[in-house]
């Protein structure tokens, strides 16, 4: 069979890239070639996030300029994989007739069969979830641009339930690769060059890997992979702060790798509020947990997720989660409006009473706090000198580099005769609340 090109967008979180890495690994073992023009493509993909309305209407707006495309070049196929297509399943093929495929996060090893229907004139769709996929064996096409670090995948699913949250519906439930194909997997990363891997999971810190007398948490899988070299830094993402153990803390202030930055979201700083979220913890159990990550990691940089005016939220529930942001000093968060998804716990047993014009005000509270917040924790690194790893070139400047501390903090500094995939040591000159910007120490 002749070879046919694919193009693939990416939208969402850092799952769904290493989602579309191993969707084209699978394509290509079946005479697909990645390209980066849609207008060269025999087949479009979308990879799609549920976890906002906001998202999805990205992609349905997206959508209409392939419709476009594909009404120029009859011959042209255009599929929807990911979380959208999980939650919407036959409606999304109703209401977007452009859409051909129609996959979900757990049958992407179906593709190539479905792309048979789609050729011989039917629609493909398969959404069924499953309590074994973890795409262990399967070996992602690389499609980062850096070379330098990249993203590998531990775990799929979640187990939580959050009140708001779409994930387990569009992901299903949890399970965890097996341990051998992850070290072999950033083992491969090293060799190849790249110097940073993140560990990825729905809720990384869950995982657990029980075969026979074997019986690997979330601890042990960390130590073996900061094991493989003290030159390939580690991180991992994302956290859930009722998995955050004191073991995993003690495990990550012995090894210098292990990069010292956590994100932790916490959503809202008032307990009633994380009673309704369905959070399964406090806000004194959160700052517990943040207390014992200052005291075993030192200088350890925080971020976090923050949604503004969940259901019943009043205004001393809001000043709660100011306070608490305050209290912490986050380096960075992400930030959102509160929005309502179909068929999670919220949708189906609270009222979305908050006014928009509300959930907006306070929304800018939060940024703008948070702004202060990274401004404030950036000048405390003035003056200081950290180990930065080059990712590349700086946007504004084709003489300076950029990269980051093992606090995750971008540097910015003068190109010298350094490379991507270099460790620099940098001091600290002054800041933006986004940058650090620095000069080499001459050794």
């Amino acid at each position: 069979m002749s070879s046919r090109k694919l193009y693939i967008e990416t939208y969402g979180c850092q799952m769904n890239v290493v989602d579309s890495e191993v969707v084209v690994a699978i394509l290509q073992q079946h005479n697909y070639q990645l390209t980066e023009e849609v207008t060269e493509a025999d087949l479009v993909l979308i990879n799609t996030c549920s976890i906002r309305d906001n998202a999805e209407q990205r992609v349905r707006s997206r959508l209409r300029e392939f419709k476009r495309i594909k009404q120029q070049n009859r011959g042209v196929s255009v599929g929807v994989i990911g979380c959208m297509a999980e939650r919407l399943k036959e409606k999304l093929l109703e209401e977007e007739t452009v859409v051909d495929l129609v996959v979900g996060p757990d049958a992407y090893r179906e593709l190539p069969a479905l792309l048979q229907e789609v050729e011989s004139g039917q629609k493909g769709i398969n959404t069924l979830l499953s309590m074994e996929e973890t795409y262990g064996d399967i070996r992602p096409v690389r499609m980062d641009r850096n070379h330098v670090t990249s993203f590998v995948a531990i775990m799929r699913g979640c187990n939580n339930f959050c009140a708001y949250c779409v994930v387990p519906g569009t992901r299903g439930r949890e399970r965890s690769r097996d341990p051998e194909t992850i070290i072999r997997e950033a083992t491969g990363l090293f060799n190849k060059g790249y110097r940073e891997v993140t560990l990825l999971g729905q809720n990384v810190n869950s995982y657990r890997w029980v075969n026979g007398s074997r019986d690997l948490t979330f601890e042990n899988i960390l130590e073996q992979v900061a094991k493989i070299d003290p030159l390939l830094r580690v991180r991992f993402a994302t956290s859930h702060p009722k998995d955050m153990s004191d073991e995993l803390l003690r495990v990550m202030a012995r090894f210098p790798n292990l990069c010292k930055a956590i994100h932790l979201p916490v959503q809202s700083g008032s307990s009633a509020v994380l009673e309704r979220m369905k959070r399964k913890y406090t806000r004194e159990h959160y700052m517990e947990r943040i207390s014992a990550m200052r005291k075993h990691l030192p200088g350890v940089s925080i971020s976090t997720d923050i949604i503004a005016g969940f259901c019943g939220e009043t205004e001393e529930e809001h000043q709660q989660t100011l306070s608490l942001m305050e209290w912490v000093g986050y380096d960075f968060a992400y930030m959102f409006k509160y929005s309502e998804r179909p068929d999670t716990f919220a949708a189906n047993k609270y009222k979305d009473d908050i006014p928009d014009e509300v959930k907006s005000r306070r929304l800018q509270e939060i940024i703008q706090l948070q702004n202060r917040l990274s401004l404030e924790s950036k000048e405390l690194d003035v003056g200081q000198t950290y180990e930065v790893l080059v990712e590349g070139t700086s946007k504004k400047s084709e003489e300076h580099l950029f990269g980051r501390t093992s606090q995750n903090k971008v540097v910015v500094f003068p190109k010298g005769t350094f490379k991507r995939g270099d460790y620099v040591d940098v001091t600290i000159n002054s800041c933006t609340s986004a940058t650090l910007i620095g000069t080499p120490v001459q050794s």
